[in-house]
């Protein structure tokens, strides 16, 4: 049995864990480890340069392939085959993917950038945050270097990425940068996979594709793809069938969302719409599962009936916009990451940098008593304040009760939520919204607004 040899340097009121030769249970890397009182970030530079794992208290997100968890790449970085080595969790790729020539992306396997070790850096930044970084070898092959700083802040679980990309080639390089995640989804209560796994992706208005989306992989028929064109939102529910699509999904946000136990994961990023983009998309989604693997109108491949062939996965991936590089020109694409706590069996309806929204706010003015409905995930712990509005969207000075919020809860009001008891409503508020503060009173921003409905 291994000892625990755990290196921790405290800045501020957030923890650096390094730990340096691996867990007592043999099943982790040697990792560096980010994290907060919410989330813990766990980053193995040696494989790849991944983020392994992201947690939400006691919640895992990320898969992680547990064959090969916690051994060294080979000399290689392939499998014994020259196969690729999939260990799970997040990790940046250049895009467009393809094997027909030097403008698109061989990979997996990539021995460098997919499979090759990162150079980390820790730093603490400005404020309350602390970073990790961590930058590739040179790859002649695709004629690029990445470096990723991944940053925690204090009382939230947001962790803001800096992705670059450096031509290191001596001749022009056009990529896109390909975060691509792979989550869970097995039966964390029983066997066999998730029924109730989803992401959800709003429905660009002026999206290029007919249906708002496009099957990239696997059979256009697939029961999987839920399209809700009322609403303006794509649903993709996991169900263990090989698929893939993409969207030019221009709201900049995609919720990937654990129902059955209620925990979401949002990536949320800058759509430029003036911009192309690999594979015409902002957002791609991958399914793992069994099925006939169809693409370019043909089935290329029979995907493995054993899930310790095919194992329990969905991808999803946010890309950036083509950049054309000069040599020793570099660009960087910027995104984020947030979870929270929702009600089980929930849906998503929409999002903000704030938190998720499984039920929209609603408020009614009943016998005097102002009764507010709907079901949140927050992204911040501090309070949330109910604050009334006139026409003009001008604050009316009348005092409403807190509630102390944290990601680690959803936040349902109802009935008996105490938050505007015995609270007059003036006859010119016409409009409530929930605005939320961090622990030390900084308002973060607005989470949801409703009509004022009086019968």
């Amino acid at each position: 049995m291994k000892t625990n040899l755990i290196k921790t340097v405290v800045l501020l009121t957030l923890t650096l864990a390094v730990v340096t030769n691996g867990q007592s249970d043999d099943k982790h890397w040697d990792s560096i480890n980010l994290q907060n009182e919410l989330i813990e970030v766990q980053a193995v530079p040696k494989i790849g340069g991944r983020i392994i794992q992201y947690k939400l208290g006691d919640y895992e997100f990320f898969w992680v392939n547990e064959e090969l968890a916690g051994t060294d790449p080979p000399a290689s970085r392939l499998a014994a085959d020259g196969g690729w080595l999939n260990y799970g969790g997040d990790k940046l790729w250049p895009a467009p993917q393809g094997w027909g020539d030097d403008e698109h992306w061989f990979g997996p396997p990539d021995a460098v950038l997919d499979g090759g070790p990162y150079i980390a850096e820790l730093t603490k930044e400005e404020g309350r945050t602390v970073a990790i970084q961590m930058t590739s070898e040179k790859n002649p092959r695709s004629g690029i270097q990445f470096t990723r700083k991944f940053k925690i802040f204090d009382g939230t679980t947001h962790v803001k990425i800096k992705a670059t990309m450096e031509n290191i080639d001596d001749k022009p390089r056009r990529w896109g940068i390909w975060a691509v995640t792979q989550f869970d989804t097995s039966n964390r209560h029983g066997d066999g996979y998730n029924k109730n796994f989803w992401v959800y992706c709003p429905i660009n208005p002026d999206s290029m594709y007919h249906k708002g989306y496009n099957v990239m992989l696997g059979l256009v028929s697939h029961l999987s793809y839920k399209p809700d064109y009322e609403n303006g939102m794509m649903r993709v529910h996991y169900d263990y069938r090989v698929g893939k699509i993409g969207m030019d999904c221009s709201a900049g946000w995609i919720a990937t969302l654990d129902a059955t136990d209620g925990y979401v994961f949002v990536h949320r990023f800058t759509y430029e719409p003036d911009k192309p983009y690999p594979d015409e998309a902002s957002v791609e989604f991958w399914m793992n599962g069994q099925g006939e693997l169809v693409a370019w109108g043909k089935e290329i491949e029979k995907m493995p009936e054993s899930v310790e062939d095919n194992p329990y996965i969905m991808e999803s991936e946010v890309l950036s916009p083509f950049a054309a590089l000069e040599p020793g020109e570099s660009y960087t694409f910027c995104y984020d990451w947030y979870a929270a706590k929702v009600p089980t069996g929930s849906a998503i309806v929409s999002c903000n940098d704030v938190g998720i929204v499984c039920k929209p706010l609603s408020a009614k003015l009943c016998g005097g008593k102002l009764i507010l409905d709907g079901q949140f995930g927050i992204f911040y712990k501090g309070s949330i304040k109910p604050v009334l509005l006139d026409e003009n969207g001008a604050e009316i000075k009348e005092g409403l009760n807190n509630v102390n919020v944290t990601p680690l809860e959803p936040l349902v009001l109802g009935e008996k939520t105490q938050l505007t008891e015995n609270v007059p409503v003036p006859d010119n508020a016409v409009k409530i919204a929930l605005i939320l503060s961090d622990v030390n009173g900084k308002i973060v921003g607005e989470l949801a607004r409703a009509e004022i409905s009086r019968n």
